[in-house]
């Protein structure tokens, strides 16, 4: 074998930030099919996760540890957050070991990240699965597809490589894992539930304007396709967390496949507490629904994106305001948390219309809510009109704001939106939701009891330090 130890590093350091980390929740889920998909290829394999290694998200002990046996470093890196210490990460690697990094951002800033980062060797782009193994087998460059490398001073791009088929990519290997995911805030474990992912399904058949996760960086969009209901169950029945997240673009696609799967972990008796991304016609599915409860769902996120039809026409979702009200007339019969998703800053939205958002999701009935900038991406429907529109621009992330409203005035925006939303009242109701689903357990409820005066401790020492560097 080429290599005998390779390090596959998650770089974000959630824990030096003391945020709010939920973004800890989840294993770094690609990252992980990449260096399942390695096994067999290298004679040793290490993945890291930085956001709970705190010894060694040092940077001079992380780089003791890579020097003392580590021949070839893979990188994921797939969000925007903490983009230039990720950067000064990379740079800090030893220049004689292989540098390869992949991952949704590096995808979408190939070209930038040889300019930002001399010790890259190779980013790959797109799905990894495939590439790695024939890094790890010293395959020439130039014949790797989904690549893009030095040759000398030079930067070459290969082809694209297709998207495997979904039956061929290894599951990941929990083995790997070095620590086990739980709900933290502020670097303190509110409750002793564990968390994990599945991905029974990929890929997506609808055609919303503004999605940037069909289609990858390179604007291929990967065309639905999924697992059969049996191997997921044994997936499942081989996960030790206690709650599971079934990360599919839509857990619904396939009623009857959903209702199969539903069906096999009631009658295997699985006793864990799933969580799932499904659009509002899931509403029209009484028997879905009723199955969803019996086998332990208890949190259904989904993009509503907008309480007014003009946008949600523009964003082709595929139903109007009457549709999204009529559905929650039916979902809130069922004890299941509902989290929904909306899009500020659409092209042609006032500030009221804006400001309307937190009071329709009260509305309706969901119970958490989440509202991002409307994103433009390289190959998104909504690119061109910005182009070639001359009020309206894109920061450095594909977030668009325009003349009429800055990149400052819609952050003020959705801060206005959250208060709107999340008053004293509704989290007292968010309390007592999480109770009546019974996704809280009586012993989460002590764990939560007993870390919060040392949790409200620290948000107030952090507020006031925010206030003092203010007033500096």
């Amino acid at each position: 074998m080429k290599y005998k130890h390779a390090l596959f590093l998650n770089p974000y350091a959630i824990l030096k930030t003391k945020t709010a980390s939920v973004a800890r929740l989840f294993p770094p889920t690609g990252l992980e099919f990449v260096a399942s998909s390695a096994k067999g290829y290298v004679e040793k394999l290490t993945l890291l996760d930085l956001r709970y290694e705190e010894e060694l998200s040092d940077i001079d002990t992380l780089l003791e540890f890579i020097r003392a046996g580590i021949d070839i470093i893979c990188v994921g890196i797939g969000w925007d957050r903490e983009f230039q210490k990720v950067c000064e990460l990379l740079n800090a690697m030893p220049a004689d070991i292989p540098l390869v990094v992949g991952g949704y951002k590096a995808t979408e800033q190939a070209e930038d990240l040889f300019d930002l980062c001399p010790n890259i060797d190779i980013v790959v782009r797109g799905e990894g699965e495939e590439t790695i193994r024939e890094i790890m087998q010293d395959m020439p460059l130039k014949d790797m597809l989904g690549i893009s490398y030095r040759d000398g001073s030079r930067v070459l791009h290969n082809a694209n490589r297709p998207l495997p088929e979904i039956d061929i990519i290894s599951l990941p290997d929990r083995s790997l894992r070095r620590n086990q995911y739980r709900l933290t805030l502020y670097g303190k474990n509110i409750t002793d539930q564990t968390y994990d992912t599945i991905l029974s399904a990929r890929g997506c058949p609808f055609n919303c304007k503004f999605c940037t996760f069909t289609l990858n960086p390179l604007g291929q969009k990967r065309t639905y396709a999924e697992r059969t209901a049996e191997s997921v169950i044994e997936e499942i029945e081989s996960i030790k967390a206690d709650v599971i997240l079934f990360s599919d673009e839509n857990f619904a696609t396939n009623i009857k496949r959903a209702e199969k799967i539903c069906d096999l972990i009631i009658q295997k008796k699985i006793k864990k507490r799933f969580l799932a991304q499904v659009r509002i016609e899931i509403a029209d599915h009484s028997q879905l629904l009723d199955k969803m409860v019996k086998a332990g769902f208890k949190m259904l996120s989904m993009g509503i994106e907008s309480p007014h039809d003009h946008i949600l026409k523009e964003l082709n979702k595929g139903f109007d305001s009457k549709k999204i009200r009529e559905a929650f007339d039916v979902l809130r019969k069922y004890p299941i948390f509902y989290h929904g998703f909306f899009i500020y800053g659409n092209i042609g939205e006032t500030e009221e219309e804006m400001l309307y958002i937190g009071t329709f999701a009260k509305e309706i009935g969901v119970d958490t809510m989440a509202c991002s900038k409307l994103r433009v991406s390289k190959f998104s429907p909504f690119k061109k009109f910005v182009d070639e529109s001359p009020c309206h621009h894109l920061t450095e992330k594909g977030e668009i704001y325009s003349d009429d409203y800055s990149h400052s005035d819609l952050k003020k925006i959705n801060k206005k939106t959250k208060r709107n939303f999340y008053t004293p009242d509704k989290v007292f109701q968010i309390a007592v939701k999480f109770i009546k689903t019974r996704w809280l357990t009586l012993k989460d409820l002590k764990q939560l009891i007993f870390v919060a005066p040392s949790l409200l401790k620290t948000i107030i020492a952090l507020k006031i330090e925010k206030a003092r560097s203010k007033a500096r």
